[in-house]
C-alpha cells in the first residue's frame, strides 16, 4: 500500500524543512467524521442458547456529525459537533484543531470525501494533509475510534438529540490518551513516527 511506503519519505522531508522557529514538535492526526444519530445501535450480546435477544428499538432521523483527530503517537484528540458536513464545516474544523498546541506541527490523515477537497483553501500553518488511498477505511485508525464510541451507546434509547449529544460529550471526557492510543497505534504509522522523531 502506497501510505505504507510513502509514510517515512514524508516524515523525513517534514523532519528536514521544519522551521524551528515557528514549530516545536511534530505529531500525526487520523481525522474523520460520524454521523450519530437516534435510531439505536444494534450490537452483538450474550443470551442463553436458542433464547431470542430482546431490546428497545427507535427509528428516528434525528442525528448529528461528529468530528474528531486522534494521535496514535500522544493519545491526543480533537472532536467538534455539527449539524452537517461541508468544506466549510471541514475548514472549521481543522481552523480549530490549529488553535490546540499551535507550536506543534499537525500532519493530518484523511479520507477522499469530496468535501475534504481544499485546493481553493489556505491551510493553517500548522496544519498538512495526507489522504488515504481511495476506498481504503481500514487504514484510518479513526474508524476504530467511531466503532469504540458507538459500542458505547448501543442497545440504548435515547428520547432526545441533546440527551444523546451529552452522552457522547460524557464519553469524550473520559476517553483518556492511553485509550485513543491503545485504539488507534497502527504500526505503519508509529514505526514510521519513531523511526523518523526517535
Amino acid at each position: 500500500m502506497k501510505p505504507l511506503k510513502k509514510m517515512p519519505d514524508i516524515l523525513t522531508d517534514l523532519r528536514n524543512n521544519l522551521n524551528k522557529d515557528k514549530f516545536d514538535s511534530v505529531n500525526i492526526y487520523c481525522q474523520d467524521e460520524t454521523r450519530v444519530g437516534l435510531i439505536i445501535k444494534q450490537k452483538r450480546v450474550i443470551t442463553a442458547k436458542a433464547v431470542k435477544p430482546v431490546g428497545n428499538y427507535k427509528h428516528s432521523y434525528k442525528y448529528f456529525w461528529l468530528w474528531g483527530s486522534f494521535s496514535p503517537i500522544t493519545g491526543d484528540s480533537h472532536y467538534m459537533i455539527s449539524d452537517g458536513v461541508s468544506k466549510n464545516a471541514f475548514i472549521a474544523y481543522l481552523n480549530d484543531l490549529s488553535i490546540v498546541n499551535p507550536r506543534e506541527l499537525k500532519l493530518v490523515i484523511i479520507d477522499n470525501a469530496a468535501f475534504h477537497s481544499t485546493k481553493d483553501v489556505k491551510l493553517p500553518e500548522n496544519i498538512r494533509l495526507i489522504p488515504l488511498p481511495p476506498y481504503s477505511p481500514e487504514l484510518n485508525p479513526a474508524e476504530k475510534m467511531w466503532q469504540w464510541f458507538k459500542d458505547k451507546i448501543a442497545m440504548k434509547m435515547f428520547k432526545e438529540i441533546d440527551s444523546l449529544e451529552r452522552k457522547i460529550t460524557k464519553i469524550i471526557k473520559q476517553t483518556d490518551k492511553e485509550k485513543v492510543k491503545s485504539i488507534t497505534a497502527y504500526k505503519y504509522l508509529t514505526n514510521s513516527y519513531h523511526s523518523i522523531f526517535n
